[in-house]
């Protein structure tokens, strides 16, 4: 994604104002229903990226496909557009959706398994994030049969590799650099 930086300050601004206003919940629900739509309709995000079309048109065509918003929400739009940025709106709220929950003590762990999650390895994994992290751990699992077995945790920015192909490639390249000879 393109102008992250960019987004997260928008973010920023905005968790700054809705935890001052004690409005924190609905801008959360709210950003989550663009999170939605975006990721819904994809031409969407385009048609904000089109230089052709005038900001006033993107903002105009925002509220009506956004009109159950609430007033805090519709300032963000408004701000994006006046500052010409209104393509950033998805990425703004994914970008507070995340600073949101770790304001909250929360934070989301990818983890990577060759399998859909067992309930025991669940609860395995979860021990594993709780010892990397002081937060409260919720999961999202992504499968990649390449991996083999094991799993890939990620919080953050810290990584836990404890897949097979991974022990696999560690070996490969421990016997590539020793030179044995007989």
């Amino acid at each position: 994604m393109r102008n992250t930086r960019a987004a997260l300050r928008y973010a920023k601004a905005a968790l700054s104002i809705s935890l001052e206003q004690k409005n924190e919940a609905t801008l959360a629900q709210d950003m989550e229903q663009v999170v939605s739509v975006f990721a819904e309709n994809p031409a969407l995000g385009q048609f904000l990226e089109n230089p052709v079309v005038a900001n006033s048109v993107k903002q105009e065509t925002l509220q009506k496909a956004f009109a159950s918003l609430s007033p805090l929400s519709n300032q963000v739009i408004e701000l994006l557009s006046t500052n010409n940025r209104i393509d950033l709106l998805d990425q703004v709220a994914l970008a507070y959706l995340d600073l949101l929950k770790k304001h909250q003590g929360k934070e989301t762990a990818t983890v990577t398994t060759a399998v859909a999650l067992t309930p025991a390895l669940e609860k395995t994994i979860l021990a594993k994030a709780s010892q990397l992290s002081s937060a409260e751990i919720s999961l999202h699992n992504i499968i990649d049969p390449t991996i083999i077995g094991g799993f890939i945790l990620r919080i953050g920015d810290l990584q836990y590799n404890a897949s097979v192909a991974h022990q696999l490639d560690q070996l490969k390249r421990e016997f590539t650099q020793t030179n044995y000879s007989a």
